[in-house]
């Protein structure tokens, strides 16, 4: 099932992530449906807050084409070497950084069988795991960035959701008229 990316500027893509208690079947459904989502709209990555689940949980498929679940990640360790990328995200679509991360990183997690597992991950996988990750903290890419392109990106996705808003109340009031109006004529109509 496709689920609904959060965009910037919701809720949730700002709280930190609670543990997941128990892998069970809801999860490993909730699982499933995060990769169709994902797939579905290109994404190499996709966190549970992401669609509105704050939970400790993210999904990957890196260059390798492997689906990999995280369920409560630590990140253990992080190389000092840092390299350079233009990142973006699905909860900030067409918007894209070059950020600064480490080009490798151990992490501990586990699977969707509940089976613990310790990974070793350089380049691509590296900083997807980095970003998914940083999605569980309430961390966006953006904020790992310029101070006056994130405020920039913030400022635009709230114009944005203001907007939608304000053509939501719109159509929502026009509707609203029309059902009026019908009500009255049908009122009319039966009262002859």
């Amino acid at each position: 099932m496709l689920l609904d990316v959060a965009k910037l500027g919701e809720e949730v893509l700002r709280k930190k992530a609670e543990p997941v208690a128990e892998i069970n079947d809801e999860i490993r459904a909730l699982v499933e449906d995060m990769f169709e989502t994902m797939i579905e709209k290109d994404g190499v990555g996709l966190a549970a807050p992401q669609i509105g689940k704050s939970l400790r949980l993210f999904v990957v498929i890196a260059d390798d084409d492997v689906r990999r679940v995280f369920i409560n990640p630590q990140i253990i360790k992080t190389s000092t070497e840092v390299g350079e990328y233009d990142e973006g995200c699905l909860s900030i679509p067409q918007v894209y950084e070059t950020i600064v991360r480490p080009l490798e990183v151990t992490v501990q997690a586990y699977n969707e069988k509940g089976r613990p597992f310790t990974l070793e991950a350089d380049g691509l996988l590296a900083r997807i795991i980095q970003h998914e990750y940083d999605h569980l903290d309430g961390i966006l890419y953006i904020d790992r960035g310029d101070k006056t392109f994130a405020e920039k990106t913030e400022n635009q996705f709230k114009k944005r959701a203001e907007r939608a808003a304000q053509k939501a109340k719109e159509k929502a009031a026009k509707q609203a008229k029309i059902a009026a109006k019908i009500a009255a004529k049908e009122k009319k109509t039966s009262g002859k």
